[in-house]
């Protein structure tokens, strides 16, 4: 073999070597960045600090990380309809169960609940702690047309809101710019808006426990009812509609969550020694 042959032959076993590493460090990296799902969930969970805290640790015990989209239900059901996301964590048992139905989604599991509660002015001049219910605390509000913010953004929160002021046989909309005040907006930014203006509000209790700008604002309807239960169930994007959705991934998170190491970490979520979550995977759902 003449000296530019030998030259030839290792100039085509470098790139040859150099074609393999590119590859191989090519393939990993997409392999290292399929390790994560999209997850479309509510705003409360996310400012509650549930998934700071309990993410990592499924991350840690998994290698899977969880890229969370925070919307309203609503948003989040649209969002998973599209395909825009692996899995949707979400608390409006009436639109989750139609997502199931019109096919966009499958194996809807139940998590952990938590409370609605009615939040309002320290003075309540509405009167409304001294309701039998919530449907009556609504009502009081209204008919001194005391200011009340609402999310009024489609979410979880704003549904089960609009619910009970239909349970109520209310309408709050011609009071929209009045006393109705309507933010379009999280539960956080709901709530400061409602302690600027020192107005009632309905909040889930994660969100309510977390935030700390209360200003003048206390817990003014805060009873266990079951008709103020705030149910959150998690469920797959159907993979058959949408071939993209990394269901193998997202079914360990799902797992996960019901497990009892995921129900636990849930469960040791806590502000001020309660607990922002109660697990409860395995029961029967709504």
């Amino acid at each position: 073999m003449t000296k530019n042959q030998e030259k030839s032959r290792v100039q085509r076993l470098l790139i040859a070597l150099l074609a393999f590493a590119t590859t191989g460090f090519l393939y990993h990296d997409v392999a290292a960045a399929d390790r994560f799902i999209t997850l479309a969930s509510t705003t409360s969970t996310v400012a509650s600090g549930l998934y700071d805290a309990i993410l990592p640790i499924f991350s840690q015990s998994s290698g899977i990380t969880v890229h969370v989209i925070a919307v309203g239900t609503g948003q989040a059901l649209r969002l998973s309809r599209n395909g825009d996301a692996d899995a949707l964590l979400v608390h409006h048992p009436p639109s989750e169960r139609k997502f199931i139905a019109d096919g966009f989604g499958i194996d809807r599991r139940a998590v952990m609940y938590n409370q609605f509660l009615i939040v309002g002015p320290k003075a309540d001049p509405a009167g409304a702690a001294h309701s039998a219910d919530a449907l009556q605390a609504l009502r009081r509000i209204a008919a001194v047309r005391a200011a009340f913010v609402s999310r009024a953004d489609n979410s979880g929160t704003h549904m089960k809101e609009l619910g009970l002021w239909r349970d109520a046989k209310v309408d709050p909309a011609p009071g929209s710019g009045l006393w109705y005040m309507e933010t379009g907006s999280g539960m956080g930014a709901t709530l400061r808006m409602a302690a600027a203006m020192n107005a009632y509000c309905l909040t889930d209790r994660g969100t309510w426990l977390s935030y700390r700008d209360k200003g003048d604002l206390v817990a003014i309807f805060d009873r266990p009812d079951l008709g103020l239960r705030n149910q959150y169930s998690v469920m797959l994007v159907n993979p058959e509609r949408h071939p993209h959705v990394k269901a193998a991934a997202a079914r360990r998170f799902m797992d996960w969550l019901i497990s009892p190491p995921g129900q636990a970490a849930i469960a040791a979520v806590t502000v001020g020694g309660e607990a922002l979550f109660i697990p409860n995977a395995g029961t029967t759902q709504q």
